[in-house]
């Protein structure tokens, strides 16, 4: 099937709708024994049988204890990795500095704080205000950090955390840390090789990448180049139930393991980054790859995409936004994926108990990162309610988390208060801008080995280990 055209590109790099493409990518920071992550197949041994519906996780503790809900449990070796040792990412601080002795410095800066201004040179206006721009005046994107700012990691002396394991039980598979990708949509403003070059730094370390909807490039493209990489879909649902029907057989059969569904993004918030700019992608056919090589939406269209864009950009239009959902089209979902589901944008502790009541696998707390509601709750700060209110009704469904997340340390803080593992977000996308699949790979490395080493240096030997009295905030 036909692929939608890329945009042409000029001489000076400026593609025909006015963006300019990225500089080529940086030649990547290597070491003489990265560590590598064996995968195996992605995502739980199997689907369920027919008629056998899929089970949530076992529980993990009773409401009554003190830690956190659904802890990371560090486990031996597993099928669904192939891992039989815990990676050490802390060697990657090492490698370093051992390069340093050449003359060698990493492509870029190693402050994930600081990833955002140092990309912003690597990208047009448009681009980077649609990756860093959130809703409104921004007070929820700010929430979000002043909510990591506020809690602060209490060290504890002596506890023998000289060796650690980062692995962590999610949705029935190991991962190597409790990261995930989160997703993210049309990576080619980014950087021309998108989300497949972004799918192959996370296959790389053994990541889970999270595959939008919103995609530059064809699910199918995007699993062929992360391999045997864990790899999760990202689906914003559509207005058509064949076109959503479609969609999701053809994520099942390219090995996706389990379903993202984002509920808070069935219209856009009120932007002006990109509102000031005039800039939105899809209506320029950028991000509607997977809708526009479904055959379920082709056989709407009375000419294909490449043969009449504006008439496709339409029906994606009528298809993609404007349409919110009730709880009762949960069942839809499950008749048309066998594997987990999990609830993206839950902010609030009666939503969480919707989401398990109605035999949900997992939910993310998360609220799109700031660029949907303008002064909204912090994730953060919703976290803790969210989980309690699992707990106390015995819940086995799995709490994600998402929005602010930068550093290690952030990762910890919301391990600490109840997440089984965390999505890391714009930081990625930026490595992506800076040097392309290389560029996520140091990003990735980076936090990865902060994560390690911060984890040792409050006391801790696994991510289990963690909960909420190793936290003290400020007022």
């Amino acid at each position: 099937m036909n692929e939608p055209q890329q945009p042409s590109t000029t001489a000076d790099g400026t593609t025909a709708d006015g963006t300019r493409q990225p500089p080529p990518a940086a030649a990547e920071f290597t070491a003489p024994a990265e560590p590598t992550v064996p995968a195996g197949p992605a995502g739980p041994a199997g689907p369920a049988g027919p008629g056998e519906p899929h089970g949530p996780a076992e529980p993990t503790g009773s409401p009554e204890q003190s830690a956190p809900h659904n802890p990371p449990e560090p486990t031996g070796p597993t099928e669904q990795t192939g891992q039989t040792a815990p990676v050490e990412f802390a060697d990657y601080q090492n490698e370093i500095y051992l390069h340093g002795l050449q003359g060698q410095i990493p492509p870029f800066t190693t402050d994930a704080t600081a990833l955002g201004a140092s990309a912003r040179a690597h990208l047009d206006a448009g681009a980077f205000g649609y990756v860093a721009g959130a809703a409104g005046s921004g007070a929820t994107h700010r929430a979000n950090r002043e909510a990591f700012d506020r809690r602060r990691l209490v060290p504890r002396m002596l506890t023998d955390a000289t060796h650690r394991d980062l692995r962590t039980r999610v949705l029935g598979s190991t991962l190597p840390a409790p990261l995930l990708l989160a997703p993210i949509g049309v990576q080619s403003i980014v950087h021309p090789d998108g989300e497949p070059a972004t799918a192959r730094a996370a296959a790389s370390l053994g990541v889970p990448t999270i595959l939008s909807t919103a995609s530059s490039h064809t699910l199918e493209q995007v699993a062929e180049a992360a391999g045997d990489g864990p790899r999760w879909f990202q689906l914003y649902w559509p207005n058509d139930d064949e076109v959503c029907a479609s969609i999701l057989a053809r994520a099942r059969r390219a090995g996706y393991s389990t379903l993202v569904v984002t509920l808070d993004t069935w219209t856009l918030a009120w932007r002006p980054q990109d509102l000031d700019q005039a800039y939105l992608p899809f209506i320029r056919g950028i991000g509607t790859a997977i809708p526009f090589s479904d055959p379920a939406f082709r056989a709407g269209l009375a000419r294909s995409p490449e043969e009449d864009l504006r008439a496709a950009v339409l029906r994606w239009v009528a298809t993609f936004t404007g349409t919110d959902r009730s709880w009762d089209r949960l069942p839809f979902l499950r008749r048309h994926w066998d594997g987990p589901i999990v609830l993206k944008g839950i902010q609030h502790p009666g939503d969480a108990l919707r989401a398990a009541e109605a035999g949900m696998d997992g939910i993310v707390v998360s609220n799109h990162g700031g660029r949907q509601v303008d002064g909204a709750v912090a994730s953060l700060d919703a976290l803790p309610r969210v989980v309690e209110a699992l707990d106390r009704a015995g819940s086995r469904t799995e709490v994600l988390f998402d929005s602010g997340v930068r550093t290690g340390s952030d990762v910890l803080k919301a391990l600490a208060l109840g997440a089984r593992a965390v999505l890391l977000g714009r930081p990625y996308a930026y490595g992506l801008a800076h040097a392309g699949e290389a560029g996520v790979r140091h990003v990735l490395r980076s936090l990865l080995a902060e994560l390690d080493l911060t984890l040792g240096l409050t006391g801790h030997r696994s991510p289990a280990e963690l909960g909420p009295d190793d936290l003290w905030e400020h007022p």
